[in-house]
């Protein structure tokens, strides 16, 4: 009995051991302070707001230049429907508008914390080109236009409705037509497109396209980390991690509400995206091609060609930075060239 009562006593010491050393490791080591998140809003990031204040008046200088004699530019303010808030944005229209004659866009730009820049140029021009109106709303949370704009992010909620409120806008214009109205986005923009086209009976907007979009955030807080997840559990709308606020983060992950998408979109996604990682984006786009086969057009692009600075995050939006002109490579053109046809066929410009 005895060597029996030995290895008894030595299977409940092991755990009681481990757990005894686990005990003994100091709350404030590095490790402690590399993985804390925290979910108090007065934690969340900080800014350089003065730069980004700079920063934009001189995107601002550059878009009044170059489109001097190529087409209109103007900088508004609307009210977002869902609370009031005041919204920056840019319009692009031709030089010589229609009444009611032009086809329009919401083109809703990418990131946490992004903003409207220069590099989208060679893209708008093309657009007002083709008889678009274009506007480019600067949701809140986005950089430019000070603290209070920029603390105010609430990713994959009330910036949908800032979003969504551009809709009104363009419709009110002499110029547009509206009932032919789309939106298109990039990356966290391609997110808030996927959401606001999956509103069901809500839906707006007539078509849309979402470009290497964000789709899950659940999947997406836990497989970029800590340093990724403080931007976001510390929104004021958020306060907390998807364990900790589960139905709010499923109701904020577009990949969930596949099933009301009531408008046509096209989604293009790229293998070799290290921003937002294919294996985020393809359970989506298989989501589509099974459930929405009708509405969505879809193409994963494999491995396309990287640019000097870019990655497959970037693959349709390669510019040249010096003469703003577009640097394209195989897939940019035919992305491109997919989603002329896509908005085409159903904005008819």
């Amino acid at each position: 009995m005895r060597p029996l009562l030995l290895a008894l006593v030595a299977l409940v010491s092991v755990p009681l051991a481990a757990q005894q050393a686990r005990q003994q490791v100091p709350m404030d080591s590095a490790r402690a302070r590399q993985l804390y998140v925290s979910n108090r809003p007065e934690d969340h990031p900080v800014s350089d707001y003065a730069e980004a204040i700079e920063n934009k008046a001189r995107t601002d200088s550059i878009f009044a230049a170059r489109s001097r004699g190529v087409m209109r530019f103007e900088k508004i303010t609307y009210r977002s429907e869902i609370d009031g808030m005041e919204i920056p944005a840019y319009v692009f229209s031709p030089l010589n508008p229609r009444a009611k004659g032009h086809a329009a866009m919401v083109w809703v730009h990418g990131g946490v914390h992004g903003n409207w820049d220069q590099n989208y140029l060679p893209f708008i021009i093309e657009a007002v080109q083709r008889g678009y109106v274009i506007l480019a709303p600067e949701y809140r949370g986005s950089t430019g236009y000070g603290e209070a704009h920029h603390r105010a992010i609430d990713y994959g909620g009330k910036e949908l409705d800032d979003v969504e409120s551009a809709h009104a806008v363009l419709q009110a214009r002499p110029e547009v037509d509206p009932a032919r109205i789309g939106i298109m986005g990039w990356s966290h923009g391609g997110f808030i497109t996927g959401h606001l086209l999956q509103r069901g009976a809500r839906t707006r907007f007539v078509a849309g396209a979402a470009i290497v979009p964000t789709t899950n955030l659940i999947f997406r807080l836990s497989y970029k980390g800590p340093s990724y997840q403080r931007s976001f559990s510390t929104q004021e709308g958020l306060r907390g991690l998807p364990f900790e606020r589960r139905e709010e983060y499923l109701k904020r992950s577009p990949y969930y509400s596949v099933d009301s998408l009531s408008r046509p979109i096209l989604v293009h996604v790229a293998t070799n995206d290290t921003d937002a990682d294919f294996v985020e984006s393809q359970p989506y786009i298989d989501a589509l091609r099974a459930r929405k086969p009708e509405l969505s057009e879809t193409k994963v692009y494999v491995n396309p060609t990287p640019g000097p600075s870019s990655v497959g995050h970037t693959f349709s939006r390669r510019v040249n930075r010096q003469t703003l002109l577009r640097d394209d490579s195989p897939e940019q053109i035919d992305s491109w060239n997919l989603v002329w046809a896509f908005f085409d066929k159903h904005l008819k410009p």
